[in-house]
């Protein structure tokens, strides 16, 4: 049997508005059940206001650790895709969400992290500290992270292209990465709109891809986004 030993969090010096942004925050049981209760509303929500129709489910992974990525066109896009997941992984599954969007100000940074559990990265100057700080999460922390790689929502509904950034999170490595296409969110909640329309949502969930071959090196990152940009452009015909 092996002995308990006391581990002190590892955000226990930050505080406020730091902390929401730290790829180094811990979870605590009051966000806990805040998530419970909103994952369980916009789940009712995508079921009944929306009529979601999912198609593939099975290709998702029978547990974490794994990553979901799609087209971006919206931003319900993230609580779309992680209503997907069963209510047990809420404190697992973290959406990688913009700072200079939803960390900036107190408030829209608590809902991120207590709602969300939404993580911080900047979309200009992230570094190779930051990625790997959120690589080393995902493998320590068993999470799901949810990622959007073209880097902001599509102001056309069409979908760009992809950032270097997700291979740089799985290249070398057996963590699953699941394709998915979203449609009709660019109608439901374009950019620039500020509610969103009735509309009927679907996803499409493609095999989930592994990279063990490719190289931790920038060709290997590249060939990772361009790889995946390939499989969501398929699922989108």
């Amino acid at each position: 049997m092996n002995g308990w030993e006391f581990q002190p969090a590892r955000d226990r010096d930050l505080h406020g508005i730091e902390r929401h942004r730290s790829l180094q925050r811990e979870h605590g049981l009051a966000a806990s059940v805040c998530r419970l209760f909103w994952w369980g509303a916009l789940r009712i929500t995508f079921r009944i206001w929306n009529r979601l129709r999912v198609t593939g489910r099975e290709n998702l992974p029978a547990s974490p650790p794994f990553i979901l990525i799609a087209n971006h066109t919206s931003h319900l896009d993230a609580p779309l895709l992680a209503s997907l997941l069963p209510a047990k992984w809420r404190d697992q599954v973290s959406p990688i969400a913009a700072s200079d969007t939803f960390f900036e100000k107190r408030p829209t940074a608590a809902f991120a992290a207590w709602f969300l559990n939404a993580l911080a990265i900047r979309r200009r100057g992230t570094g190779a500290h930051d990625l790997e700080q959120m690589r080393d999460r995902l493998l320590q922390d068993n999470a799901v992270f949810i990622i959007f790689p073209e880097g902001t929502r599509s102001r056309t509904g069409q979908l760009q292209p992809f950032k270097s950034g997700i291979g740089h999170l799985v290249a070398e490595s057996k963590v699953p990465v699941v394709p998915c296409h979203l449609e009709s969110c660019f109608r439901y909640w374009p950019p620039g709109s500020r509610f969103p329309k009735p509309t009927r949502l679907s996803i499409k969930i493609g095999k989930p891809l592994t990279f063990e071959d490719c190289p931790d090196d920038r060709t290997g990152w590249n060939t990772v986004a361009e790889r995946l940009h390939g499989c969501v452009e398929d699922l989108s015909r």
